[in-house]
C-alpha cells in the first residue's frame, strides 16, 4: 500500500488514485471535478497535471488530459528497465540492509501467506514489499529511478495478481529473494529479483493476450 497522500498536496493525490486503480489508464482528467474531489482549487490541481504529463503519466488528447497507457513496446521496455534496476536494488539490500530491514522484509513475506485468496491486498503488500526492498538498497539515486518506474508501472489496467496461481509463485519468488538477502548473497539476491520481474512480465503478456 503506498503512503497516505498529504492531503493538500494535488500531485500525490492524483498519483495515489492512479497507482490504486481509481483513477484507470485512459480516464479523463478534468481540473474541476479533481479540484471538486480533492476540495481545493483548480490551481494546484492544474500545476500537478503540469507536472505529471512531463513525466508521462499523463498525456493530452487534443484539449484534453487523461491518463497515460502503455502500449506493447513500451510494456516489453518498462519490464527489461525494471528487471535491471530491481535487480541492482536486491543486490545493493543483500550488501548494505540493516538486521532490522532484512527482518521487516521477512516478516512481509511471512504475512502475505494470509493474503494468498486476496489479489487485491495482495497486490498493495506487493508494493509495499517492492518499496521496502528498495529502500534496503540504501542508495538515494537508485531510489529516485524505481520512484519513476512506479509510477510508469501505475498505468498498467491491472495486477498480474489476478492470474491464477500467480500470487503464491510470486510469493515464493519473494521468499528466495528474502533468503538471498538474508544470506548475503548479492548474486543470488539479484539473480531472483530479476527473475521475478522476468516472471511477472510472463504473466502480463499472457494477460494481454487473453491467455
Amino acid at each position: 500500500m503506498s503512503a497516505v497522500a498529504d492531503p493538500t498536496d494535488a500531485y500525490a493525490l492524483i498519483l495515489e488514485e492512479i497507482d490504486q486503480g481509481d483513477l484507470a489508464p485512459g480516464a479523463r482528467l478534468v481540473e474541476t471535478d479533481l479540484a471538486e474531489r480533492f476540495g481545493m482549487s483548480r490551481t494546484p490541481i492544474r500545476e500537478a497535471l503540469q507536472r505529471l504529463e512531463a513525466q508521462g503519466v499523463v498525456a493530452r488528447d487534443g484539449r484534453s488530459l487523461r491518463v497515460a497507457t502503455l502500449d506493447h513496446d513500451q510494456l516489453g521496455e518498462l519490464y527489461e528497465v525494471r528487471a535491471h534496476f530491481e535487480g541492482l536494488a536486491a543486490r545493493l539490500a543483500a550488501r548494505h540492509a540493516a538486521p532490522e530491514e532484512v527482518a521487516l522484509l521477512r516478516e512481509m513475506v511471512e504475512t502475505d501467506r494470509d493474503r494468498l485468496d486476496d489479489p487485491t491486498a495482495l497486490a498493495t503488500s506487493n508494493r509495499r514489499f517492492h518499496r521496502q526492498l528498495h529502500r534496503a538498497s540504501h542508495n538515494r539515486y537508485l531510489n529516485q529511478i524505481l520512484d519513476g518506474m512506479r509510477r510508469s508501472m501505475a498505468l498498467l489496467s491491472s495486477t498480474t495478481l489476478m492470474s491464477p496461481d500467480r500470487g503464491a509463485q510470486s510469493l515464493a519468488e519473494h521468499d528466495r529473494i528474502v533468503t538471498a538477502i538474508t544470506d548475503r548473497d548479492e548474486t543470488a539476491a539479484q539473480a531472483a529479483a530479476e527473475e521475478h520481474i522476468s516472471n511477472a512480465y510472463r504473466t502480463r503478456l499472457a494477460i494481454d493476450s487473453g491467455g
